[in-house]
């Protein structure tokens, strides 16, 4: 049985592939928001279980990649910041799902 890893295929069949997306907590991150129309911060850090600056900096980094809209306001005199999912990072987002169901269905054993 020959497996095939992303470094045996062409730039064709890795078409979909998104580097953002190889980081775990991002992967998760974007799952979250496929699902759920909005979701805060803090929302986050307690389901992700993860540090304010560990999340703040991958968060910037799907900001950065025009996958998230950040929306700031106050929810009575504390600061909310509540994250939605782009157009864009929902197409790039679900591409690499797809392209991941690809590379699983090329291993599949014959």
């Amino acid at each position: 049985m020959e497996l095939l890893c992303t470094s045996d295929m062409s730039d064709e069949s890795q078409k979909g592939y998104d580097k953002a997306f190889d980081n775990v907590l991002r992967l998760r991150i974007m799952s979250i928001l496929m699902v759920n129309e909005r979701y805060d911060f803090n929302s986050f850090k307690a389901l992700l279980q993860v540090t304010d600056g560990n999340l703040a900096s991958h968060l910037k980094q799907l900001e950065q990649a025009e996958f998230l809209f950040v929306e700031k306001s106050f929810a009575g005199r504390k600061p909310l910041t509540t994250y939605m999912v782009t157009e864009k990072g929902k197409k790039a987002f679900q591409a690499h799902l797809d392209f991941l169901e690809q590379l699983i269905r090329q291993n599949k054993a014959f």
